[in-house]
C-alpha cells in the first residue's frame, strides 16, 4: 500500500469526505478505544460506590449506564444530543461516567455552541450532585475540585482537538479552491489557444483557398488558353496547395499533445513581409496596388505586425471572394497611430452570387485580433459604394 494511501486510511472520515462519511480505519480504532475507556472509567466508578446502592439502585444505574454506553455509537453526527444523554445520565448512574466523559470530550469536538453550553451546564450538576449521592470517602469540596479539573481538561482537550480539525479542514477547502482555480485557468488557456488557431488557420488557409479557387475559376473561364498560361496556372495551384497542406500540418502538429509534437514555432508574419504578400496575391490576378509609408518598423512590436499583416491578408481574401475582378487599394500609414486599410473597389459588371461558407467569421475573428492588440477595426462600405477595411493600431501593443 503507498505512502499516501496510508496516510488517508488514518485520518478521520469526517476529514477525508465530509459529515456524512463513513467511519475510516483509523475511527474504528477510536470507536474502539473510546468505548473501552468509558467502559473502564463507568466499572471503576461503580465498583468504588458499589456498597452505596441498593438493589434497585444497581439495576437502574447499569441500565442506565449501558444506555448511555451504547449511544457513544451515534455520537458523530448527534454529538449534542448524544452529549446532554450521557451527561446527564453520569448525574446519578456512576457507570454512565466513563460515557459521560467520552461524551464532554465528543461536545467539546463536533457539538454546536448551544449543545456544549448544555454539556457544560450538565457538567456542573454532575460535579456538585454526584457526590452528595455518592461519597469516596473523600470531602465534598475535595470532590467538588476533582472533578470540576478532571470535566475542564477532558472539555479543554476537546476543544483544542476542534481548533486543530478546523485547520485541516480550511487547509484542504484552500487546497481544493486553488486545485479549481487552477483547472479554470487552463481551461481558460486551452480555449484562448483555441480561439488562437482557429485564428490562424482562418487567415491562413482562407487566404490560400481564395488562390486555389481564382486560379480555378481562371481556368474554367478560359479553358481554350494557351497552354503555356495553363501551365502557369496550373504551378500557382500546385504551390498554393502545397502551401495548404504546409499551413494544416503546422495546426495539426500544434493540436497534437505530448513531447513528440514539441516542434519550434514557424516565424509569424511581420509589417516587413505585407509587399510580400500583396505580390502573391497581385502574381494570382487579382489588381491590387500597395502604398506602405511608414518611418522603418523599430518601433512596431511582434503583435502589431502580425496584425497589421493579418488585417491586409484578411482585406485581400474578402476582396477575391465577394468582388473577384475589382481593384484593391491597400494602404498602411504610420504616424501617432499605424493605420492600415485596405479597400475594395465596388465591382462593375459582376453578376452577385451565394455567399461563402463562413462569411463574417473572419471579420469577427479580425476584430477580436485587433481589439487584443489594444486597436479599433472599422468595415464597411464607403461612401463611394467601395468596400473599406481599416484597423487604427497603437505602436506600443
Amino acid at each position: 500500500m503507498s505512502q499516501p494511501r496510508r496516510n488517508l486510511l488514518l485520518l478521520p472520515g469526517e476529514l477525508r469526505e465530509g459529515h456524512d462519511a463513513r467511519r475510516s480505519t483509523r475511527d474504528w480504532i477510536v470507536d474502539v478505544l473510546m468505548f473501552l475507556i468509558a467502559i473502564a472509567i463507568g466499572v471503576a466508578v461503580l465498583a468504588d460506590t458499589w456498597e452505596e446502592h441498593s438493589e434497585l439502585a444497581l439495576a437502574v444505574d447499569v441500565a442506565v449506564g449501558l444506555a448511555a454506553l451504547v449511544a457513544l455509537w451515534w455520537r458523530r453526527p448527534h454529538a449534542d444530543a448524544v452529549g446532554a444523554l450521557a451527561v446527564g445520565a453520569s448525574i446519578f448512574s456512576a457507570l454512565a461516567a466513563g460515557p459521560g466523559l467520552v461524551a464532554v470530550f465528543n461536545s467539546a469536538l463536533r457539538g454546536s455552541r448551544r449543545g456544549r453550553r448544555v454539556v457544560v451546564g450538565l457538567c456542573g450538576l454532575v460535579v456538585t450532585v454526584f457526590p452528595l449521592l455518592y461519597s469516596t470517602g473523600d470531602t465534598y469540596v475535595v470532590e467538588v475540585v476533582i472533578g470540576a479539573l478532571l470535566t475542564a481538561a477532558v472539555f479543554g482537550w476537546g476543544l483544542f482537538a476542534r481548533v486543530r480539525r478546523e485547520e485541516l479542514l480550511a487547509l484542504r477547502e484552500r487546497a481544493q479552491r486553488a486545485a479549481e482555480e487552477q483547472h479554470l485557468r487552463v481551461a481558460q488557456a486551452r480555449e484562448a489557444e483555441r480561439r488562437r488557431i482557429a485564428r490562424e488557420m482562418h487567415d491562413v488557409l482562407a487566404h490560400r483557398v481564395s488562390l486555389l479557387s481564382l486560379q480555378a475559376g481562371a481556368l474554367e473561364f478560359r479553358p481554350d488558353a494557351p497552354p503555356a498560361e495553363i501551365a502557369e496556372a496550373a504551378g500557382v495551384i500546385r504551390a498554393a496547395a502545397r502551401s495548404v497542406l504546409e499551413e494544416l500540418r503546422e495546426v495539426i502538429g500544434v493540436l497534437r499533445e505530448g513531447p513528440e509534437a514539441e516542434t519550434p514555432e514557424k516565424p509569424q508574419p511581420t509589417l516587413t513581409q505585407i509587399p510580400l504578400l500583396v505580390d502573391e496575391v497581385r502574381a494570382a490576378g487579382t489588381r491590387v496596388t500597395c502604398r506602405i509609408d511608414v518611418e522603418g518598423t523599430r518601433d512596431a512590436s511582434a503583435v502589431l505586425g502580425r496584425t497589421a499583416y493579418r488585417v491586409v491578408q484578411e482585406g485581400l481574401t474578402n476582396a477575391r471572394k465577394h468582388a473577384p475582378g475589382a481593384a484593391v487599394a491597400v494602404t498602411v500609414s504610420g504616424g501617432e497611430r499605424l493605420v492600415v486599410e485596405v479597400v475594395s473597389r465596388r465591382p462593375v459588371g459582376v453578376m452577385a452570387g451565394e455567399p461563402l461558407p463562413g462569411a463574417g467569421a473572419g471579420l469577427i475573428g479580425l476584430a477580436e485580433r485587433v481589439a487584443i492588440a489594444g486597436g479599433e477595426l472599422e468595415h464597411g462600405p464607403g461612401t463611394d459604394g467601395d468596400f473599406v477595411l481599416r484597423a487604427t493600431l497603437p505602436w506600443a501593443t
